[in-house]
């Protein structure tokens, strides 16, 4: 791509976040010249813009016909946001509480394109901690939240991850679909997933499925620990208590 071609591309990007911006509570419908008046652009490149967003759900036509308004993609798009934000909300005082008893890492992630997207993290206090950090990803067939994200997807989407690659990241990572595909039903039949040392070596996690009040898996929680301070005798004490933690963040978003 040429700089010209680049600087263009941003350019609409800019005009098209400038249209939206452009609805508000007083402008809930705009017709083509009023859009173009407001933002300062010429009426037939207003036109194309407002076309492709339409395509797409970000604007959507009013009653008349003649008239737009912001579409339910943006409205999708806000929601997402704004679960992501009670969430974490939810989440926080459970998440410390969790990492103070058991004195190690505790993180929250969703799914996001591919990949486990960390929204939350609590650090335990030991000298000795797993690295981790808010807007770090993931790759999901190597880590446990992962799995469990995974296994609670629609099943055209997490076929579309299984189809890789799957990269090894250690000799443990596991890279045959059919055998994660026989992980995820088990995560799916315990109600938690565990990474033994697939995405590093010496680094063990436990991870549990967070619900909204429809039941839906929105996010895991998980516990990450040295492998010598969770020997594999003592993963089902922290699973337990993973799921619990994980439970009671999706009681206070209303799951029952």
């Amino acid at each position: 791509m040429t700089r010209e071609a680049g600087s263009s591309n941003v350019r609409a990007v800019e005009r098209a976040l400038q249209i939206l911006g452009s609805f508000d509570h007083r402008h809930p419908e705009r017709g083509i010249s009023e859009i173009a008046k407001a933002v300062g652009l010429h009426k037939a490149t207003t036109y194309r813009i407002v076309t492709t967003l339409l395509s797409y759900g970000y604007l959507e036509r009013a009653e008349d016909g003649q008239r737009y308004r912001l579409g339910m993609t943006l409205a999708s798009l806000g929601f997402t946001a704004m679960r992501r934000t009670d969430v974490r909300r939810e989440a926080m005082p459970i998440m410390t509480d969790l990492a103070a008893r058991l004195n190690e890492t505790c993180d929250l992630s969703v799914y996001n394109r591919g990949e486990v997207y960390f929204i939350e993290v609590v650090q335990g206090s030991r000298a000795l901690t797993v690295a981790a950090a808010v807007g770090r990803s993931l790759p999901v067939h190597a880590t446990a939240s992962g799995k469990v994200l995974l296994a609670h997807l629609p099943d055209a989407e997490s076929e579309a991850a299984l189809e890789g690659p799957l990269v090894a990241h250690t000799q443990r990572t596991i890279t045959r679909p059919g055998e994660l595909r026989r992980q995820l039903d088990v995560v799916r039949a315990q109600g938690f997933a565990f990474d033994d040392e697939e995405l590093e070596p010496g680094v063990r996690a436990v991870s549990a499925p967070v619900r909204d009040r429809d039941g839906n898996v929105i996010a895991a929680l998980s516990v990450t620990c040295p492998t010598s301070r969770l020997p594999l005798e003592g993963v089902s004490a922290v699973a337990a208590e993973a799921r619990q933690a994980a439970d009671a963040i999706s009681r206070r978003l209303g799951w029952r």
